[in-house]
């Protein structure tokens, strides 16, 4: 998230396409990008800023909100007001930060590592449905395959909808280039469409898919994002396939 101004821009044009093609859709933000490649990236707007700009989105454009977490305290706070809380692919094996979030009524949605394979994540389920929590999602987000690369083995879909909860699939960074830019992370955009498309025949049941008005402008994952025109697009294309 960069403001309340820009995430209000997008959230409603994204509400508008999916309300049009009857696909239930969510606004995911992030208030804290973590992880970034450098301590000079664009981060977010802080914890407070970010839960407000995530509240007044639920209001005004009339969609759940999700948004990821890094600590127990942030997990234990955040929980209690937003829909679903994400843990980031590089803490799904944090045992505390999960156990608290499943305390919350929050749902939990879990990006499987980069590190990981989908059988391992049955653990994380585990760990969850032990923390009193049944509402689960778990996304895939592709595999570490040598130096700045990933790749998506979709066998990874029905293998985590084995565990018997719906599976996302993250269309943007699984196309992303870890550290693939230096100092940021780089990306093939021109390849969401087709692992977005692959990934419903493969049987996901949801899509996580980012964008951004002028991609090459923005502070984070410019170069793995759909821009927000061609969203529509998009969806039409993947809603077929589901149908198929």
């Amino acid at each position: 998230m960069e403001d309340l101004k820009g995430s209000l821009h997008i959230a409603r044009h994204l509400k508008r396409c999916c309300d049009e093609l009857e696909i239930p859709y969510v606004f995911k933000g992030s208030f804290d990008k973590a992880n970034r490649t450098s301590s000079a990236s664009f981060r977010g707007p802080g914890v407070e800023e970010g839960l407000e700009i995530l509240l007044q989105l639920r209001e005004k454009v009339g969609c759940p909100v999700m948004t990821d977490v890094h600590t127990e305290a942030q997990a234990l706070t955040l929980g209690q007001e937003l829909d679903i809380l994400q843990i980031p692919a590089f803490l799904c094996r944090q045992t505390d930060l999960i156990l608290a979030a499943a305390s919350t009524p929050a749902m939990v949605n879990v990006k499987k590592g980069q590190f990981m394979s989908p059988s391992d994540m049955e653990h994380v389920v585990q760990k969850i449905r032990t923390g009193g929590n049944q509402k689960i999602l778990l996304t895939e987000r592709g595999t570490t395959f040598g130096y700045n690369n990933l790749v998506v083995d979709m066998r990874s879909i029905p293998i985590m909808k084995g565990f018997k909860v719906p599976v996302v699939f993250d269309a943007t960074h699984s196309v992303q280039l870890p550290g693939g830019a230096g100092d940021r992370s780089s990306g093939q955009s021109e390849f969401v469409p087709t692992l977005a498309k692959a990934s419903l025949a493969a049987g996901a049941n949801g899509l996580f898919i980012e964008t951004h008005p002028r991609p090459d402008q923005s502070p984070s994952d410019g170069p793995n994002m759909i821009p927000l025109k061609d969203i529509k697009k998009l969806l039409q294309s993947c809603q077929r396939i589901r149908q198929a």
